[in-house]
């Protein structure tokens, strides 16, 4: 499957959240939400995003979203992840990985010549209406979470 174009409806989701609970977007009708699409915690480019993203939460905040990542690791990987590296943002887990094929980021990678499935690093930008705003794909994390925050808090 694809990865969803802006303009295009974003496909609720119930998810389990780090600290228990659950996360899901008809919950959060009326916010931006930044949903950023990780493959694995605890990684060094998952990592530096997690991070990147848990420094900049007021300014999200301030801008009227909300960020969840979401990778296909279970609550307790998420809530040691963010433990040890004193993580704001709420995480979601999509161990049966429904979400990540609805987002159409669950996907054929390839590593030394080795084909497999995973997730690619996608993020959207969703309005307070549930409408995609906008997309990166492929994301390289270096100055990614500076350009998502712009776009927040322009739209």
């Amino acid at each position: 499957m694809a990865v969803l174009e802006a303009g295009s409806k974003a496909p609720d989701f119930l998810l389990p959240r780090d600290g228990g609970g659950n996360v899901g977007l008809a919950d959060l009708k009326g916010k931006k939400v930044v949903l950023y699409f990780y493959p694995k915690d605890d990684t060094s480019g998952c990592t530096t995003e997690a991070i990147d993203f848990s420094a900049r939460k007021a300014a999200f905040e301030a801008a009227g979203a909300i960020v969840i990542g979401v990778s296909p690791d279970s609550v307790a990987s998420h809530d040691k992840f963010k433990k040890k590296h004193a993580l704001t943002i709420d995480l979601a887990a999509d161990v049966d990985k429904a979400m990540l094929e609805a987002y159409g980021v669950w996907q054929e990678k390839s590593m030394y010549g080795k084909k497999y499935m995973g997730v690619v690093r996608t993020t959207y930008l969703i309005d307070a209406d549930g409408t995609i705003a906008r997309v990166w794909q492929k994301v390289k994390v270096a100055g990614h979470v500076a350009e998502v925050l712009a776009a927040a808090q322009a739209l």
